[in-house]
């Protein structure tokens, strides 16, 4: 039974804890072994989900989850683009829906309060690397709808249920993107600091 798509403002929507990790982790766990968005081939236990989890918490990255009916529907957040400190304006985005709930706009209203908090921390911009990234996946239609722009596509970077899979790269201007100076309050500059 398929049940219909939600309002993005009517969904529940709050930060994620340590012991929501289980689900998140279940989550991932169903989207590693039959999707292709992540190219990892076994899912990642509890205790590197916890590692991964506090990295980001860490470094005060926003990290999302969804609920549906007193359930964890899913869950997203944005982390570091690459390590090089050059790169610390950009944030790399992910968004993992549980298979009963996917169709139900959960993706969208964690994608639209993710990039709501990484503006509001002060990055300029938010790349999606979408793994399988066909014109008519579900997570290029989302981004596209939110306003990211295709950035590039590398070709058969990926083998995984027996296909090669292109990864694509869609982009996201925030806070003016490259057409101003960087803020020095933003959360990027402080930390570049040693200041939080």
């Amino acid at each position: 039974m398929n049940t219909p798509s939600r309002p993005a403002g009517t969904i529940p929507i709050r930060n994620a804890h340590e012991d929501d990790l289980p689900a998140i982790t279940d989550i991932y766990a169903d989207a590693v072994r039959h999707g292709t968005a992540s190219y990892e081939l076994d899912p990642p236990p509890l205790s590197e989900m916890r590692k991964r989890f506090q990295a980001l918490a860490a470094g005060g990255f926003p990290y999302l989850l969804a609920e549906l009916d007193g359930m964890v529907a899913g869950y997203a957040y944005a982390g570091p683009f690459r390590p090089r400190p050059a790169y610390r304006f950009i944030v790399e985005n992910s968004v993992y829906i549980a298979p009963g709930a996917q169709g139900r706009g959960v993706g969208r209203a964690l994608m639209m309060r993710l990039i709501e908090e990484s503006r509001r921390l002060g990055f300029r911009q938010m790349v999606a690397v979408i793994g399988d990234g066909r014109p008519d996946s579900p997570s290029v239609m989302l981004h596209e709808a939110l306003g990211f722009r295709h950035s590039g596509r590398l070709e058969g970077s990926g083998f995984k249920h027996g296909r090669w899979l292109d990864t694509v790269f869609m982009q996201l201007a925030m806070n003016g993107g490259a057409a101003a100076p960087p803020d020095p309050e933003s959360l990027p500059e402080r930390r570049f600091r040693g200041e939080g």
